[in-house]
């Protein structure tokens, strides 16, 4: 029996350890008592592996060594962004190529200039022959009514101009539609018969009315010696839902403007006119101080501020108006057979350039009149012609 000494309490028997033995706690650098002089542990702050400092409680930070505490590797954002880059200019070409192919499909290439005879030497430059008609193709009785389309058979030329695109600057020049030609030798588009010239002269837009945009094109080529390398037609319909799907166009309206016929009703100051005011815009030839001539100008104004409006980063980059644009023009587009996509675009861009102030917009210059039929100055019109074949910047006036 061990011996106690008196004023000495026992000291307890330690229990029985199974498995691992406890461990006495102690702080970060601590010393504890263990009976037999305090023992040292060894650990300070930063020190522990696998632990957490102070520096960096929580989990999941980023150790000293570059790797997480976790024992993940750090992520390669120079990676990750490579890759993300990649994938989004894949997206972006796979969405251009199928847009292309898309907008390539619908448009309509009726026109064969195959079928135009004797046509002049082309010179520097690309010469478009653009069209408005008054094609009613597609428009309900309620359209016709509310765009004051009338509802006339088949289709005539409302508006033509040939828009020429340089490296000196691009040239838009109006050919009023009761200009006085020539209507020369021709093949017929639909009997292939042809039809000897007999020196009978017309308004310029009889041409179309008799044979369509072939005889058109003949009789524009055979009266200033230009060739014409492209052909585009649009009609009223497909004029407004482009209007409507860019969100209308801005235009400064000079002089009052009322014209029961168009539907015109316009007081001087800006409009931000939507389809049906913008038809009723360019189509408006009674009451204008000008008459046709003015008309002409108000259709050049309006086209290019149309192209400008339509180029603009809120319809080229949204895809909820670019696709609703490009459908309305492309639904109703005619162009030629030779004329593709990249054409149409040179043929808009150059349209935007000149309301951006590259380039010139004019009427053929007129010397006088025939029996109602506005004249072309000969002499002006064979200078400007040579100017646009040699891609020389006209300085030709009206």
């Amino acid at each position: 029996m061990r011996h106690v000494q008196r004023g000495q309490a026992p000291r307890p028997q330690a229990a029985p350890q199974y498995g691992v033995p406890s461990q006495p706690a102690y702080g970060d650098g601590e010393r504890y008592d263990d009976g037999r002089g305090g023992y040292d542990s060894g650990y300070s702050d930063g020190q522990v592996y696998g632990g957490t400092s102070r520096g960096s409680r929580g989990g999941g930070g980023r150790g000293d060594d570059g790797y997480y505490d976790a024992g993940r590797p750090a992520p390669d954002w120079r990676r990750r962004i490579k890759v993300g880059t990649i994938t989004l200019l894949a997206v972006v070409l796979v969405w251009s190529v199928a847009t292309y192919f898309w907008a390539d499909s619908k448009l309509k290439r009726e026109v064969d200039l195959s079928k135009v005879i004797e046509r002049p030497s082309g010179g520097d430059g690309t010469n478009y022959l653009i069209v408005g008609s008054d094609s009613r193709e597609g428009m309900s009785a309620e359209d016709k009514k509310r765009l004051h389309t009338g509802s006339a058979e088949g289709k005539r030329t409302d508006s033509m101009m040939i828009l020429h695109v340089g490296d000196n600057g691009n040239t838009m020049i109006s050919l009023p539609r009761d200009s006085d030609v020539e209507i020369p030798t021709f093949v017929g588009s639909e009997s292939g018969k042809t039809f000897q010239g007999t020196g009978r002269r017309v308004k310029l837009n009889a041409a179309y009315a008799e044979d369509g945009p072939e005889l058109l094109v003949r009789t524009v080529e055979h009266n200033t010696g230009l060739k014409i390398d492209h052909y585009a037609e649009i009609g009223f319909g497909g004029f407004a839902k482009i209007v409507d799907a860019v969100g209308g166009v801005e235009i400064n309206v000079e002089k009052r403007m009322k014209d029961k016929k168009s539907g015109s009703d316009f007081e001087p100051g800006k409009h931000t006119m939507n389809g049906e005011q913008a038809l009723a815009f360019v189509r408006q030839r009674y009451g204008l101080d000008g008459g046709d001539l003015d008309r002409t100008k108000n259709q050049q104004k309006f086209l290019s501020a149309l192209a400008n409006q339509a180029a603009t980063p809120s319809t080229v980059l949204n895809p909820f108006k670019l696709y609703p644009t490009m459908s309305a023009g492309l639904d109703t587009l005619v162009v030629d057979k030779d004329m593709g996509l990249f054409d149409v675009a040179e043929m808009f861009w150059a349209m935007k350039s000149v309301s951006g102030g590259d380039g010139k917009s004019m009427n053929m210059p007129i010397s006088g009149s025939r029996g109602g039929n506005l004249v072309w100055d000969k002499a002006k019109v064979k200078q400007l012609v040579e100017q646009l074949n040699n891609d020389e910047k006209v300085t030709v006036t009206e």
